[in-house]
């Protein structure tokens, strides 16, 4: 059994929708107990009419973290391309005051290509956004330490998404407290263990990072089979204009009977 305690995330998606009914589901969700609350870092939306209603994330978050109590808060994942890394830093740092402690860095290398058209970021290559994410990685470190005040917690969790099994899973290995992918359960445990040897590698303890993975609504009967294959945070997408989350609701009720299976008799 993994050591993680079982979290459920929602990554609620801010397309198609006005950002009233957004703050909406982020204060629903909140209030049903969702362990985190999860944006994405894209300009257009992703699904539906290409040039449907759309908000830009971290000023978002901001106000997410103004408006939810409980729950961690994020972007699933941010582009690093979009952000000076330095300034990505200050801007993770305010909203981790915002929040009282409850930000997580995710941290992606990008790939949405209208995204860097119309806002003119250069779109290179998959290798160059790579290597310019392993470029930037320490710097934002390197920026987190000097700002006063720093982080509410002394640090702020970082989490690492995609699998890539020579950069992305070994830039996961040095710098994530979450390693965040999409697959079945099985797919997720092949590359958990590719990211083990990466940590290996490095001198890691594997254990230190937590394994995330994406689930559909219509994958919750495979809840079981996530954790079993070492997936502790399992994150459902939910898209705007409606927001239905039922499928949540549902989650999360797996998710308080699956954590007293969890409980080690005393």
């Amino acid at each position: 059994m993994p050591n993680y305690p079982i979290r459920i995330a929602v990554q609620l998606q801010q397309q198609h929708a006005t950002y009233a009914d957004i703050r909406k589901a982020w204060i629903a969700a909140d209030e049903m107990g969702v362990d985190v609350i999860f944006n994405w870092d894209h300009f257009y939306p992703l699904s539906g009419d290409a040039d449907g209603a759309h908000f830009e994330a971290y000023t978002q978050l901001a106000a997410m973290a103004e408006v939810t109590n409980n729950a961690v808060i994020g972007s699933l994942v941010t582009c690093n391309s979009y952000r000076n890394p330095h300034l990505l830093a200050d801007m993770a740092r305010t909203i981790d005051h915002i929040s009282e402690g409850r930000f997580i860095l995710g941290m992606g290398s990008g790939w949405f290509e209208r995204d860097y058209f119309n806002y003119e970021y250069e779109f290179g290559t998959a290798a160059s956004r790579l290597q310019d994410l392993k470029r930037d990685l320490p710097k934002i470190q390197q920026r987190l330490a000097k700002l006063n005040p720093g982080p509410v917690n002394g640090r702020i969790p970082v989490m690492i998404g995609g699998s890539g099994p020579k950069v992305t899973l070994k830039l996961a290995a040095q710098y994530a407290d979450i390693w965040h992918a999409f697959g079945s359960p099985e797919d997720m445990a092949a590359k958990s263990v590719i990211l083990d040897e990466h940590c290996a590698s490095v001198g890691r303890d594997p254990g230190e990072i937590e394994r995330s993975g994406a689930v559909s609504k219509d994958a919750l009967e495979r809840a079981d089979d996530y954790v079993a294959n070492g997936v502790t945070l399992l994150t459902l997408g939910v898209s705007g204009p409606d927001y239905d989350l039922g499928p949540l609701r549902e989650l999360l009720q797996w998710r308080d009977t699956a954590r007293k299976s969890q409980e080690v008799p005393s």
